[in-house]
């Protein structure tokens, strides 16, 4: 099973921006498959657009060998020259953790303007500027393509890719089936190797692999953060609020940190992509919350590692309010993947509603209900928001229905979880 190779959905994406000039920019945390991607981006140029081996450059940053050769920008542009041929073939250089080069966005910013017939393909597994301390980044010069854990499509090709197919129709068998999927999905997680891996043990040994190896390369070396211990706390404490109203000088008093120092940590989770800030949605209206953010992890079994140690268990991911939580947290998680814009909505009366997505000026209110009644009763925070807004339609992502409702002039869309990156895609014309 772990050897299995799944193609990426963003992958074909990627390869039609190869023809490209500009920088192709490949960001995503450590351990979803960057590497593995670009080897499927080298074995296409090769067999389907018969491009010659030699042609092709490979380099892995994270070993020391091949790092030495950027250390100096005069002498990787020297290693260029010499391989372009007469006939003045275009090259394709794959540069994996390209994070790791002293001042990155400058160091390719200048090879870029040389106009040479190259192709640069960089990952990273941090935002190039975190390290680039540069005024000049890649700004007109590059595309980022942001890559994930595993989205639950992807994952259902793991198992059973005939399931893909009934995403967005619904009966007890297939119904039953993806549920039983989906559940190990959130418990676990879309990490390759940890949704590659049939075994619960194993899958709960490559996740502490994951947030230990994130602490030690990440933070400890990369970031250059003293106190590991201290942020690992507080990812734990974060651990344990996702979807909450963050105030971040009350947290920091909690944790005995100063309130600047925490949102530096803050900022270091989102360009590592451990964790997202959600900010919140409003118009004019001052009865609206504008300032404290809502946070989210990118990924429900980094989540649940950094909440629950051994000693505890994970038995608490079974009752309602934990899963409430979870299953919140994989809509926020899948929104991303699909590279969509939302909010959440709250008023200083506490009514709320989990995401507001945006496509311009069209609003569609999302709320996560874990189970909803048998008369389909929207909460008064959906019922307010829709008449203060009057959106076209909104969605109810719950574990028990698929079917709609008019409520005045709104069309309710009530959705299982697994069917709402089709649905998206498929049904709604923003």
């Amino acid at each position: 099973m772990n050897k299995k190779i799944v193609k990426r959905q963003i992958l074909e994406k990627i390869f039609s921006h190869l023809k490209e000039k500009e920088i192709t920019l490949i960001l995503g945390p450590r351990q979803v498959g960057k590497t593995t991607l670009l080897f499927q981006l080298k074995e296409i140029l090769e067999k389907k657009e018969k491009i010659a081996r030699e042609n092709i450059y490979y380099f892995n940053l994270d070993l020391f060998s091949d790092l030495e050769l950027f250390k100096s920008q005069n002498n990787f542009i020297q290693f260029i020259k010499n391989r372009v041929d007469s006939n003045n073939n275009r090259l394709y250089l794959f540069i994996d953790e390209a994070q790791r080069i002293e001042n990155a966005g400058l160091f390719f910013k200048g090879i870029y303007d040389l106009n040479l017939p190259i192709k640069l393909v960089l990952t990273g597994s941090s935002s190039l500027e975190i390290r680039a301390k540069t005024a000049e980044p890649l700004t007109g010069r590059k595309r980022i393509f942001w890559l994930y854990p595993f989205s639950f499509y992807e994952y259902l090709l793991i198992f059973d890719s005939q399931l893909t197919s009934f995403l967005l129709k619904d009966d007890v068998y297939t119904r039953q089936k993806i549920l039983n999927l989906f559940n190990h999905f959130v418990l676990f997680g879309g990490y390759p190797k940890v949704a590659l891996e049939s075994q619960i043990e194993k899958k709960v040994i490559y996740l502490e692999e994951i947030f230990t190896s994130y602490l030690g390369k990440d933070i400890g070396s990369f970031l250059k953060i003293k106190d590991v211990f201290l942020f690992s706390k507080l990812v734990r404490i974060l651990a344990e609020d996702i979807g909450q109203l963050v105030n971040v000088y009350r947290l920091a008093s909690e944790i005995g940190m100063k309130g600047e120092t925490l949102k530096r940590y803050l900022s270091f989770l989102e360009e590592t992509f451990v964790l997202k800030r959600v900010l919140p949605y409003f118009s004019s209206t001052r009865a609206e919350i504008r300032k404290m953010p809502k946070i989210y992890f990118f990924d429900t079994g980094f989540r649940n590692f950094a909440k629950y140690t051994k000693e505890t268990g994970r038995e608490s991911l079974m009752d309602k309010e934990e899963w409430g939580r979870l299953l919140e947290n994989f809509v926020f998680s899948e929104l991303v993947k699909m590279g969509e814009a939302f909010n959440f909505w709250r008023t200083k009366d506490k009514a709320e509603v989990d995401f507001v997505l945006r496509k311009g000026e069209v609003e569609i209110p999302l709320e996560v209900k874990r189970s909803v009644d048998n008369n389909l009763t929207l909460s008064k925070s959906l019922i307010s928001f829709i008449k203060v807004y009057q959106p076209k339609e909104a969605i109810v992502v719950n574990l028990s229905y698929y079917i709609k409702r008019k409520f005045d002039n709104t069309l309710i869309h009530f959705l299982l979880p697994y069917q709402l990156t089709g649905f998206l895609e498929r049904r709604i014309k923003f």
